[in-house]
């Protein structure tokens, strides 16, 4: 397992913009004040959101298993590193509890047909998708209660909307996820929490890279093959997102503009959902 990698999709390939998120909103400095934990920091989406919202003002736990990669993403940012196995319950439940925001980023992936798919790597993914998410929340909603304020930023995925074949983990975990942000939406709302989820279709993050000979051992074709015929072949805009694209999202759901934003999914899919 790697916590490290951000959860849903990316490539090698790239025909799209490579700005960062702090060009936008972060640039604004409109979170000065808030503390933002940010799960699977150290690289990909995770790490984009790290520096987003550090970029906006806000003081950063940057959460990962990759010790030295959490140590430098929270050196260049101003953060603090918070090394945890988010598939062990005892390290999630001593993260820190005060944050008044969270992107629960965090995620792992493995392709196989389901009845040969390993049970340890389904109940694994589980642990870190779900679970993860759910002891996280359980802990800082009573701090953001208390301030009568707080956003809850789930990175879902369009597996968390649709299915795919060979990811019955993944997508089970993603619609789980789904289910638990709208949970905590409805109770939330009294409190001046809201929760939503970004659903991306694939991104450029080490996890996808990851995927590609799995891909290509599934599906039968070349690896440099995957791309165009996997990763692209449900979307209408024919390229891969890049992690700030996702962050600025995540950071827009922060703002009082989306204040009355919540329980929602926003697909970032390239009209993948359109179909």
């Amino acid at each position: 397992m790697d916590s490290t990698k951000s959860s849903d999709e990316g490539s090698p390939q790239h025909h799209g913009p490579r700005d960062t998120a702090a060009s936008g909103l972060a640039s604004t400095g409109f979170l000065t004040g808030r503390k933002v934990l940010v799960t699977g920091a150290a690289s990909g989406i995770g790490r984009a959101c790290a520096d987003g919202f550090a970029a906006a003002g806000a003081e950063v736990y940057v959460v990962d298993r990759a010790g030295e990669a959490a140590k430098e993403v929270a050196e260049a940012i101003g953060g603090t590193a918070v090394v945890a196995d988010l598939s062990e319950a005892e390290a999630v439940d001593a993260l820190p509890d005060d944050a008044d925001i969270v992107v629960n980023n965090a995620g792992l992936q493995h392709v196989a047909p389901l009845h040969e798919f390993p049970p340890e790597r389904f109940a694994l993914i589980q642990r870190v998708m779900v679970e993860a998410p759910f002891r996280i929340l359980r802990r800082t909603l009573p701090h953001m209660y208390a301030r009568g304020w707080g956003r809850v930023v789930n990175i879902s995925s369009v597996h968390g909307l649709r299915a795919s074949a060979y990811k019955s983990a993944y997508v089970t975990a993603k619609h789980a996820l789904e289910g638990l942000s709208k949970v905590v939406a409805l109770e939330g709302a009294p409190h001046g929490v809201t929760s939503n989820c970004i659903s991306p279709g694939y991104v450029r993050t080490p996890l996808v890279e990851e995927q590609i000979a799995q891909q290509a051992l599934v599906h039968g074709i070349p690896a440099a093959d995957v791309v165009d015929q996997v990763f692209l072949d449900r979307t209408a805009i024919k390229r891969l997102i890049e992690p700030p694209e996702v962050a600025e999202a995540a950071l827009w759901l922060c703002t009082e503009r989306s204040a009355y934003i919540t329980g929602t999914s926003i697909p970032l899919d390239g009209g993948w959902t359109a179909h």
